[in-house]
């Protein structure tokens, strides 16, 4: 692995977040030291999960769909894996901070995305674009 980000959060209950994540949002688990990490594999980068009291505060920001909470992370992912990810989010019986919604339709940008939260309160947006060649290209 080269080149992947890192990215380290306050989980609240380690065994509530790894569940939620490799469960759930379908990553594995790796290193760990018990009762006070683990490293998830967040789509090929290191999302590593800390045992924490505290929440990261939110905010909301305007963008073309609505206020969405800020901070968030979260990837791209193919069309497929992006529907499954929905069908696990729904059977887990879990609730969309914000629903599946279409971006941009009929422009090259065009993608779905929604919100979630993880257990502590850590906001995700998973995106699954249909030009994903696009991302970094600078906008016309």
């Amino acid at each position: 692995m080269s080149n992947c980000l890192h990215l380290a959060i306050p989980a609240g209950d380690l065994e509530v977040a790894k569940k939620f994540y490799c469960e759930v949002m379908g990553c594995r688990s790796g290193n760990s030291e018990e009762g006070r990490w683990i490293d998830i594999d967040f789509w090929g980068n290191e999302l590593t999960i800390h045992q924490s009291e505290e929440r990261l505060p939110t905010v909301r920001h305007d963008v073309d769909m609505g206020a969405v909470s800020v901070p968030h992370f979260g990837v791209h992912m193919p069309e497929d894996e992006f529907q499954a990810l929905k069908q696990r989010i729904e059977a887990a019986g879990l609730e969309y901070l914000d629903k599946p919604y279409r971006r941009f339709v009929g422009t090259e940008f065009e993608q779905e995305t929604f919100f979630i939260e993880d257990p502590n309160g850590n906001v995700l947006e998973m995106k699954t674009m249909v030009n994903p060649e696009v991302l970094f290209r600078d906008a016309k």
